[in-house]
């Protein structure tokens, strides 16, 4: 359908070299965004490379997205190769398992860091852009973590519970100005931040049979909400915090 077609629009996705953010990237690049991948590791430039030779408008951008400095300067860099921002996916995340009373503040730091100050300071860049050009689409990832505490995962949890704040906040001022500002809060996931817990076989049938679809998500699952929400059919929705994971929340 035309509303969900994405031709034209200029797309950055944090961390969209593999797990979910890859399936993100692909599913914007499917629909006719050109995408651009910030994330740190060195794979980042020859997963666009690969979208690049399947015909795709793909750029990777070396970021360290626990620096501000760095942040900053990908992203002006990506703009750049862009010619412009429309879509900004804040995907990246990383995980820190501890004890609450032995929970390291420098672990706690790394977490926030990306997490959280990274969502806000890509937000506050592409909402400047985007204020220009009267529109935008801004998807952030939270989390079901967003909605309860978890266990061992202090730092994780406030991350994403502040995420999801974030997004109502910026919602707020930006909806009358043409931008939308929505997340998605991610389930059980098969992807590499959750293989202890699938390796795990008590507690993986244990998630497994809370889960009303008895089965993980899998990064696939993500797909079309983030097209949906990019796109034109999405323009009456901002401030939303969607759950994917097959029903968990709902239980």
């Amino acid at each position: 359908m035309e509303m969900f077609n994405l031709q034209g629009k200029k797309a950055i996705v944090t961390g969209g070299n593999k797990g979910l953010g890859l399936k993100i990237t692909e599913a914007l690049l499917e629909q006719g965004a050109a995408v651009a991948i910030l994330a740190s590791s060195e794979s980042t430039l020859e997963v666009a490379d690969s979208f690049t030779a399947a015909g795709f408008r793909a750029y990777g951008v070396r970021c360290d997205l626990g620096d501000g400095d760095s942040i900053e300067q990908s992203f002006r860099s990506a703009v750049s190769l862009l010619g412009g921002i429309d879509i900004l996916v804040n995907n990246a995340g990383v995980q820190k398992r501890h004890p609450c009373e032995e929970f390291p503040f420098k672990d706690w730091q790394t977490v926030i860091d990306i997490n959280l100050n990274a969502v806000f300071i890509l937000s506050q860049l592409a909402g400047r852009e985007m204020l220009e050009q009267h529109f935008g689409r801004i998807i952030n990832i939270a989390s079901m973590l967003s909605f309860f505490g978890g266990i061992t995962v202090p730092a994780y949890a406030a991350s994403k519970g502040a995420v999801a704040q974030l997004t109502k906040a910026l919602s707020n001022e930006w909806a009358s100005k043409g931008i939308t500002v929505n997340a998605i809060a991610p389930g059980y996931m098969n992807t590499e931040m959750n293989v202890n817990l699938l390796a795990d076989e008590v507690r993986n049938a244990e998630i497994t049979s809370r889960i009303p679809m008895h089965r993980w998500g899998t990064p696939d699952d993500m797909k079309g909400l983030v097209v949906f929400l990019a796109s034109d059919a999405a323009s009456y929705i901002t401030g939303a915090i969607i759950p994917v994971d097959g029903g968990y929340l709902a239980r």
